[in-house]
């Protein structure tokens, strides 16, 4: 079930991401199951499903935290398995993950310049923190000097997306984003992915349950059982769709 709908848009002859027969195992219990994906570059992809069906482990062998028995993942056309997760972040490969994981002891600034570490090494060191996140984020340049932890959990979860794109990702990788977050800051949120791709050309893979947010990508891939079983243009979905991947 490859994506159709993100088609590489740009010069590129590659999707952003390909993942490719993919099999993950915790001891003997096999968690993914043959798993075939892609996100085209500059495109918006929501990865749905119910807890506990193998989303947040497929999230972690993107980024290297699992290997996988078998499958392949590129980014680009470049192999990711044999880079550990420092390289991947290098290569381009930003994370938000669930529960946000800023730290709370630092300054907003502080939290934000650890997202320099991502960039090639030998840009890192006096690499101003780019502007287009406090356009993004406007919140976030008023906070610069408030520690992290004093911060609400919307301003947080702004915040570990602001750090991400200061590495300058090619793909976003966001992990529950809404959780446990008021309506309006989501609304917020929300606008800012789609602009990060429409404006910046940033891909992005999303793990999401809030209807609204899946409706903003551009294609959706349903996981039941540790493997894809639906997939399509987010604007078909319909309420059978809905109610068997999204409803509590």
């Amino acid at each position: 079930m490859r994506e159709q709908a993100a088609t590489p848009s740009s010069n590129s002859p590659h999707p952003m991401l390909d993942i490719s027969d993919l099999n993950v195992y915790y001891g003997e219990s096999h968690i993914l199951r043959n798993v075939d994906m892609s996100v085209g570059p500059g495109k918006m992809v929501c990865l749905i499903g119910r807890n506990g069906v193998g989303k947040t482990t497929l999230l972690k062998t993107i980024l290297g935290l699992l290997a996988p028995r078998t499958g392949t993942i590129t980014l680009e056309g470049t192999p990711l398995l044999n880079k550990s997760p420092d390289q991947r972040a290098r290569l381009g490969v930003g994370y938000v993950p669930q529960g946000r994981e800023i730290i709370p002891g630092l300054t907003v600034q502080e939290n934000l310049v650890l997202g320099l570490e991502a960039l090639p090494k030998g840009r890192q060191r006096n690499q101003a923190l780019p502007e287009h996140i406090f356009h993004l984020f406007p919140v976030l340049q008023s906070m610069l000097g408030r520690m992290g932890g004093d911060l609400s959990g919307g301003q947080q979860q702004q915040l570990a997306i602001a750090r991400a794109l200061v590495g300058k990702p090619r793909l976003l990788v966001l992990d529950e984003p809404t959780e446990g977050i008021q309506p309006s800051i989501i609304l917020e949120i929300e606008a800012a992915v789609r602009q990060i791709v429409d404006m910046a050309g940033v891909s992005v893979l999303l793990v999401e349950q809030h209807l609204h947010f899946v409706r903003q990508a551009d294609w959706y891939y349903a996981m039941q059982k540790g493997g894809i079983v639906a997939s399509g243009s987010t604007h078909e979905l319909n309420n059978q769709v809905i109610q068997e991947f999204l409803a509590v």
